[in-house]
């Protein structure tokens, strides 16, 4: 399992501007997952020229169509994008004998 996300994996911010990489990070560990994290670097909203120089944002492109982060890449290849998506599937599957999920996060991509 991966995730990528931009610069870290943070939360701080909430509750004003909760980190959406950081969110989605959280509920994936509190579901009792350990993924490889793939730092990003570079913005979403910036051109493909730019985001093209780091190998992270590239992989995201390759993977989704886009450079938005944070996506999860689950090991059977499925590719979750967005931190509200990650956060919910993160909920809905927590392994066997995890009963701390994420409390629901409300940050999306950067």
């Amino acid at each position: 399992m991966k995730i990528y996300v931009c610069y870290g994996t943070w939360t701080a911010g909430r509750p004003v501007h909760p980190h959406p990489c950081g969110e989605a990070y959280e509920a994936v560990t509190k579901a009792g997952y350990r993924p490889e994290v793939i730092r990003s670097y570079g913005l979403g909203l910036l051109p493909g020229v730019i985001n093209d120089l780091t190998q992270g944002r590239r992989e995201v492109k390759e993977l989704t169509g886009n450079y938005w982060v944070p996506v999860l890449v689950n090991d059977d290849g499925t590719v979750i994008q967005g931190s509200k998506k990650i956060v919910a599937w993160a909920q809905g599957n927590p392994l066997a004998g995890v009963t701390n999920t994420a409390a629901g996060a409300t940050a999306e991509a950067d």
